[in-house]
């Protein structure tokens, strides 16, 4: 049994942060593995470790930068990883038709039995990657999920579903499927030395477009960015100054103004 495991590298801005054009500048951003993601990875290397799954291969979209963070995956038990980057991509926005394109081909390459992904990204937060592929490749397919157990000679993973309201759902989702899983299914392991060393080794597949069978225009994006700004903000807050009396004295006439009296 295979498992893929989508992954993605995500983008935080710092505190203080200038806006280039239609992005936060570069040199304000740092990058980390999506949480949610992590939580996938740990799935399929417990499978993996309970002799279910053969194989555990990640995929990213991202430039060489991501390497690093792809790494990050392998130390901490994937065997091996493919990542996907064109200039294509550098000409703008991904949205989730652009990945589901992507990630179709590789899926076609890899022939996997079960995918698993991040319910969500931390920078887009779209939410759909994981349902739209499913949906792209006609396997079945479940979200939000926080339990799974997988039984590989039933083809059948057994899984709970979080819903809203504080219901939950259990189903028996057929493999092949796409999972996608919630932050507290497991409790993803911290990569160990000897896990980082092992990563150093293991493959990193560079792919394009043109491996993929892909142009251009399959990755085209419907979404544009057209401008990125701060917004502006409005506040009534009033900052009292001067000493205790002062500031006590000010603060009960202020009180006294909003009807506040005891």
């Amino acid at each position: 049994m295979k498992v893929l495991v989508t992954v993605k590298e995500v983008a935080e801005a710092n505190d203080d942060f200038a806006i280039e054009g239609t992005d936060i500048a570069a040199s304000d951003l740092e990058y980390d593995l999506n949480e949610w993601d992590d939580y996938a990875i740990e799935a399929a290397v417990q499978l993996a470790e309970a002799g279910i799954a053969d194989e555990v291969v990640t995929v990213t979209i991202g430039p060489e930068r991501t390497e690093e963070t792809i790494r990050m995956a392998l130390a901490k038990g994937a065997d091996r990883a493919v990542r996907v980057w064109d200039e294509a991509f550098e000409a703008g926005f991904a949205d989730v038709a652009a990945k589901v394109s992507t990630f179709e081909a590789v899926v076609e390459d890899e022939d996997p039995d079960l995918i698993l992904g991040g319910v969500q990204a931390a920078d887009t937060g779209f939410g759909a990657t994981g349902v739209a592929l499913a949906e792209r490749i006609g396997f079945e397919h479940a979200a939000v999920v926080n339990a799974l157990d997988v039984d590989a000679d039933a083809g059948v993973a057994h899984v709970r579903r979080e819903l809203e309201g504080g219901v939950e759902e259990l189903t028996d989702v057929e493999l092949p499927a796409v999972l996608t899983v919630q932050t507290g299914l497991n409790e993803p392991r911290y990569a160990s030395l000897r896990g980082i060393r092992q990563a150093q080794r293991k493959e990193i597949a560079a792919t394009d477009l043109s491996d993929l069978g892909l142009s251009a225009d399959d990755v085209e994006s419907a979404l544009t960015i057209t401008s990125m700004y701060e917004p502006e903000s409005e506040s009534d807050a009033e900052l009292i100054e001067g000493d205790a009396g002062e500031a006590a004295g000010r603060l009960a006439e202020v009180l006294r103004e909003k009807g506040v009296d005891a």
